[in-house]
């Protein structure tokens, strides 16, 4: 189960995760951003309750940067240490910027 809160703030979109981000929720978060992103120029993620990352998961996070590249900055905060070992051992702590 996924919780998702998003609150828009200007030009930022703030995303609260809450859950897993896996293959059953990944969709779900993807339409979310899909719906709300519109031209904003800062999409900043808390994970500071997300438990887990699957690779569905990281996919959405990775089409979300690629977005973002084109019209921002892509931030993700308070990350667990089980999400960044995930982060890590993919290379996505390269891609991503993690704070």
């Amino acid at each position: 189960m996924l919780n998702i809160n998003t609150q828009k703030d200007g030009d930022a979109l703030n995303v609260a995760l809450e859950g897993r981000l896996d293959t059953t929720t990944a969709p779900e978060l993807e339409g979310k951003l899909k719906a709300e992103l519109g031209d904003s120029k800062e999409l900043n993620f808390d994970f500071s309750g997300l438990e887990y990352i699957s690779s569905a998961g990281l996919r959405v996070l990775l089409a979300s940067q690629k977005v973002m590249n084109k019209q921002g900055s892509m931030k993700i905060k308070n990350v667990n240490d089980t999400v960044k070992e995930i982060f890590e051992v993919t290379g996505f702590s390269d891609i991503l910027t993690i704070e």
